[in-house]
Order: C-alpha cells, then sequence, then structure tokens
C-alpha cells in the first residue's frame, strides 16, 4: 500500500467528495485525512468497512475462546456435542 498517494488534506476532501467516493468504489486504497499536517480520519469503502467489522467479530470471539481456555471455563467437545443432539432431540419431538 502506498500512502503518501493516499493522504489528502481536508480541504481536497471537502471540494472531491464525489470522486473520492467513486474511486473508492472502484477499489482505490482507504484514503487518509490530514487537518492542519496531522493524520485525522481515514475513508474506506463500504465494503472494506463491512469486513474490517467481520474480521473484528471473529478476532473478539477467539480472544473470548481463549480467555476461556485460560481461565478453565470449557468442557470436551465430545460433551458438548451430546448436550446440543439432545436438544435439538427435544426440540424436534416438542414440534411433532
Amino acid at each position: 500500500m502506498n500512502y503518501s498517494e493516499s493522504i489528502k488534506p481536508v480541504s481536497y476532501v471537502k471540494v472531491n467528495i464525489a470522486k473520492i467516493i467513486r474511486q473508492l468504489n472502484e477499489g482505490q486504497e482507504p484514503m487518509i485525512v490530514t487537518q492542519n499536517g496531522e493524520a485525522k480520519a481515514v475513508v474506506i469503502d463500504i465494503k472494506q468497512y463491512e469486513q474490517m467489522q467481520e474480521t473484528l467479530a471473529i478476532l473478539q470471539m477467539i480472544a473470548q475462546g481463549d480467555k476461556s481456555l485460560a481461565e478453565g471455563e470449557y468442557r470436551p467437545a465430545k460433551d458438548a456435542f451430546r448436550e446440543l443432539k439432545n436438544r435439538m432431540g427435544k426440540e424436534l419431538s416438542d414440534d411433532v
């Protein structure tokens, strides 16, 4: 990723927002927006944002699993699957 070409001042963004959105939708890398010479924001395509959110959710689940494992809060998969099968069996028999 070549960030030097993706850094724009806020004044550029104000004048060229339609062009920027079009470029982002065409697959351009995220744009870094500066104000008074300092990086203040990043503008990204909605698809990239959604992918980042999905990735973050998965990483949070992994972190929670690691925490549970470290705290000894787990049970063998065989037991979990047996309980799930029992629950499913009860739900199926209740529907009949």
